[in-house]
């Protein structure tokens, strides 16, 4: 497992009963999370005196109950500035356990010791593209959710990178990669993260276990003649970590790289052990 065990801004304090009792800077806040099947005593007195909670809906969905929550505010990591909020579905903008995708992806670029391209995909708010413009990368960021692309400019802003050699697109991934394969670009390194399901701009229906192997394979028209790394992230449960890196092997097969999959985990104070959050394959060249 890959742990993301570097934090300040950021505690996963306990989790138990379907629930995790989470710091986010100052803000204490309680979300769901399915992963927790366990029920052990809940003896932290935050989980009484959280500052918000989401609650899901026998119906569907869920919504926030907050105190004195502010609307946004700031988290970092290391030199990464991110703004954060309570969102629908439980979300806040960010998820923490990637930060050890971060690391490696900077210390990749970094290492690299030559100009380095990007191509982010499915890449919501930007911690990703952040963390590669940071490391000095430029970067190509898109996700077909105007909302959500607006705030990685932001967050890109907060981090001090907003100038830097970066594209912000809106539009489908997969269409976007096409079009980039017709117009010659290539990429020496990509990151995608793509939802379990979804649906595009005109309707189609998006489903990992059926799309991401085509998807992963049309990607690989778009690496360039001296990769770097590729980056796949998924949440889908039931998919292991080994699938998606079965899936990155043979997409890229030919390519002389090298995949490793785990899960990545979040460290539980309350506990001392670490909590699976999703599974990544990280393939190097």
């Amino acid at each position: 497992m890959w742990y993301s065990d570097r934090w300040s801004d950021y505690e996963l304090l306990d989790c138990s009963s379907g629930e995790r009792l989470e710091r986010w800077g100052r803000q204490i806040l309680i979300r769901p999370d399915p992963q927790v099947i366990w029920d052990t005593p809940k003896r932290d007195p935050r989980w009484r005196q959280a500052d918000a909670r989401y609650t899901r809906s026998a119906t569907g969905g869920g919504a926030w109950d907050k105190r004195d929550v502010p609307q946004s505010w700031q988290v970092r990591y290391g030199e990464l500035t991110f703004n954060v909020k309570p969102m629908n579905f439980k979300h806040t903008g960010l998820f923490p356990e990637q930060a050890a995708n971060w690391d490696w992806a900077m210390e990749k670029i970094r290492d690299a010791s030559r100009p380095v391209s990007v191509l982010n995909l499915f890449a919501y708010t930007g911690a990703a593209t952040v963390a590669a413009l940071k490391a000095g990368a430029s970067v190509c960021h898109v996700d077909a959710a105007r909302g959500m692309v607006q705030w990685a400019r932001e967050n890109a802003e907060s981090s001090g990178v907003a100038d830097r050699n970066v594209r912000w697109i809106v539009d489908d991934c997969a269409k976007f990669v096409e079009r980039e394969i017709r117009r010659g670009r290539r990429y020496d390194a990509l990151i995608m993260d793509p939802p379990s399901y979804g649906r595009g701009p005109g309707g189609e229906i998006w489903k990992l276990e059926t799309n991401l192997m085509p998807f992963v394979r049309l990607c690989a028209g778009v690496l360039s003649d001296k990769p770097l790394f590729v980056l796949i992230n998924s949440y889908t449960t039931g998919l292991s970590a080994s699938t998606v890196s079965y899936v990155a092997q043979t997409a890229f097969a030919g390519r002389g790289g090298r995949a490793e999959a785990q899960e990545l985990g979040l460290p539980v104070t309350a506990t001392g052990l670490c909590l699976p959050c999703g599974a990544s394959c990280r393939m190097e060249f």
